[in-house]
């Protein structure tokens, strides 16, 4: 039995032990944590070595220039793109409309949008080995990523360094498939415990928020990656989602791009025919910036928060929201509930009451399962475009795909 077939077995049997046990089964919820925690041990030094001997074995530096390009391009246009789709949506479905709930009195710290001189600033570590302690991926990856390129313009000198990364790298890719082992027992026990703290009753009174949320994601996946990947790499879609369900599984479960990063790298390589050097440095890079499903979510809660409240946005205040949630994704870590951070940045820079936030909090590890899975579905369709622009895909088994080599 493959290992994403146990994973959703894992995922299934977890939904009817939550709502058998109710919150009875937190006392499962350490497996769960134990998962995460195997997850994030692995992350930091995951991220540097493949970093390093992606940006490495690239070799031709004006190579790593354009595919950094295109793949910052490719986020920040998809993540642009989701927040629309939130938008309208929230227009659509109007979520807050004829919702009557008693708001508390919550202080919420304003959290004000970063300015592009401060997030650019913020990307340049003063201390590595800090930023590695305290897990600050962007600087992980900007130290990474000069280091690469260092050994890249000495490779001959620094054959023995290069080497030691390579090493590392392939160390750690073994111990993700170890740790792997043990996912369909996490992700069983983390789902129970999802489900047996919020039942069904909780989904109720904000059902129009989570389905809202839901369909965006679905759409932006079928709309967005669909075209991207048809388009821009030849690949059936179908193929593509079933070459990265696996990740995505994860993703839904942990919600956590970075928790989730080492599974997506091998379902990018193995599955989707990506090779090593794209991948290492679009996915570790795409687990801190890319954040569509974030994004959309604070398409949907923004207008949710709105209309509770009696408040009105204009087109002008909506495209704030886009240009707001675009940005300030860039900045956002890729771990549980950072879409709350991101969500007091958009309400702050449209003048929405920060109270709002508690209207959702309850609700909003539903809602971060979803917009995690469609970032990290989003890393991965990156990974494939810009992969097949450079001629980096390569075709693989009917066993992994689906398609024909």
């Amino acid at each position: 039995m493959k290992l994403y077939t146990k994973i959703l077995i894992g995922f299934a049997l977890g939904i009817v032990a939550g709502l058998i046990l109710g919150p009875s089964a937190s006392y499962i919820k350490p497996f769960g944590d134990l998962f995460i925690r195997l997850i994030k041990m692995i992350i930091v030094p995951l991220v540097f070595a493949s970093l390093v001997v992606g940006a490495a074995s690239m070799g031709d530096i004006r190579k790593l220039g354009r595919v950094g390009v295109k793949t910052i391009a490719y986020y920040l246009l998809t993540t642009a793109f989701a927040v629309i789709i939130g938008l309208i949506l929230g227009n659509i479905i109007s979520p807050g409309i004829g919702l009557r709930i008693p708001i508390p009195n919550t202080a919420v710290e304003p959290k004000a949008p970063p300015t592009l001189t401060a997030t650019l600033l913020n990307l340049v570590p003063t201390n590595p080995l800090e930023a590695m302690v305290q897990g600050n991926m962007l600087q992980i990856i900007i130290f990474a990523l000069f280091l690469g390129i260092a050994i890249a313009l000495i490779r001959k000198k620094a054959e023995s360094v290069y080497n030691f990364f390579d090493g590392l790298a392939e160390v750690m890719y073994r111990l993700t498939a170890m740790i792997m082992n043990y996912a369909p027992i996490g992700v069983f026990a983390l789902i129970a415990a999802v489900v047996g703290s919020y039942g069904l009753d909780v989904l109720l009174p904000l059902a129009k928020v989570i389905i809202a949320v839901y369909i965006g994601a679905l759409l932006h996946a079928a709309i967005t990656y669909s075209f991207t990947v048809s388009t821009f790499a030849k690949m059936n879609p179908l193929a593509f989602f079933k070459g990265i369900f696996e990740a995505s599984t994860v993703a839904f479960s942990t919600c956590s791009s970075s928790a989730t990063l080492p599974v997506t790298i091998r379902c990018t390589e193995e599955n989707l025919g990506v090779s090593k050097g794209i991948s290492s440095f679009v996915l570790p890079l795409g687990a801190t910036i890319n954040m569509d499903g974030t994004a959309l979510y604070q398409g949907v809660c923004a207008l949710f928060i709105a209309q509770v409240y009696g408040i009105s946005l204009t087109l002008s205040q909506q495209l704030m929201i886009v240009l707001t949630a675009t940005l300030a994704s860039i900045g956002t870590a890729g771990v549980p509930g950072a879409g709350m951070i991101m969500l007091t940045m958009v309400l702050t820079a449209v003048n929405l009451p920060l109270e709002g936030i508690a209207l959702i909090a309850g609700i909003d590890r539903i809602l971060d399962m979803a917009r995690t899975c469609i970032n990290v579905t989003g890393d991965a369709s990156a990974a494939v475009v810009v992969a097949a622009t450079e001629g980096e895909l390569e075709q693989v088994s009917k066993d992994s795909t689906g398609t024909p080599a």
